[in-house]
């Protein structure tokens, strides 16, 4: 099976990932998925039914987008994994599907799992924080939202600080080359959470490409799929260019 495209970090393929996937002898270590949402009159805009039972199989952690909407219409078809923990997307700007309500800015990522949480590889997300500050602790048991022993955790100047669930990052309107493309400065960080360093991510629904290049950009492999010929060109060249002058470090 020849990729759509491939360098030395990624390899893109044309087609259905629950297709073209179980002919790669892979395990990912990370999987990301942006499904279509089901929410639009697109032609395109079609849930792939069963698709995360059938990514259960590839990996034992996920980082998924969607809608609050999405996400409880489908939350059957999440009964393979647990919920760890859900990241909020700030856009600069709005859309909605109709007049009558808010105008949404925002966006969910939800991060699944599979198996003991223990198990699961997740690196803690800092930031630089300018204020000194103590935080005390209480001992808490293993299982998702993390495991500690009684202490007392004291910020410096400068940091670092746990990054905010809420993150703010503009979206990609005027620029995308996918209808609902991810901006990377939004992805490196979730990849980086999930991924260790030179590990495998794999993007089962690639469109522009976006993960694949965020995942090059922190210094991860990564495998993508992607059923619409346009995106692959889009991806393709995008990914082209970044290799021609050398990647990111």
């Amino acid at each position: 099976m020849k990729p759509y495209y491939e360098d030395d970090s990624v390899q893109l393929f044309h087609g259905d990932c629950r297709d073209l996937l179980p002919q790669l002898d892979v395990t990912a270590d990370l999987l990301i998925a942006d499904p279509p949402y089901g929410e639009t009159n697109l032609d395109w805009d079609t849930w792939p039914n069963g698709w995360p039972a059938f990514a259960a199989q590839y990996g034992k952690s996920m980082w998924c987008f969607g809608s609050m909407r999405m996400f409880l219409t489908q939350r059957h078809e999440f009964n393979d994994w647990h919920l760890s923990q859900d990241i909020v997307w700030e856009k600069h700007n709005g859309s909605s599907l109709a007049s009558d309500r808010f105008s949404r800015v925002h966006e969910h990522a939800l991060f699944w799992y599979r198996g003991p949480w223990v198990e699961i590889y997740h690196q803690t997300p800092t930031t630089p924080d300018a204020t000194a500050r103590a935080v005390r602790r209480k001992a808490k048991p293993a299982y998702h939202q993390g495991a500690r022993g009684a202490s007392s955790y004291v910020s410096e100047d400068g940091g670092p600080r746990l990054m905010r669930s809420v993150i703010y990052c503009r979206s990609m309107h005027g620029r995308a080359i996918n209808e609902t493309e991810k901006p990377t400065g939004l992805l490196e960080p979730l990849i980086e959470y999930g991924c260790p360093g030179g590990g495998l991510l794999v993007d089962l629904f690639s469109g522009s490409g976006a993960a694949l290049m965020a995942a090059k950009m922190t210094g991860r492999k990564a495998i993508g799929f992607e059923i619409r010929e346009s995106q692959c060109e889009g991806a393709a060249r995008r990914l082209a260019q970044d290799s021609l002058f050398g990647g990111a470090a």
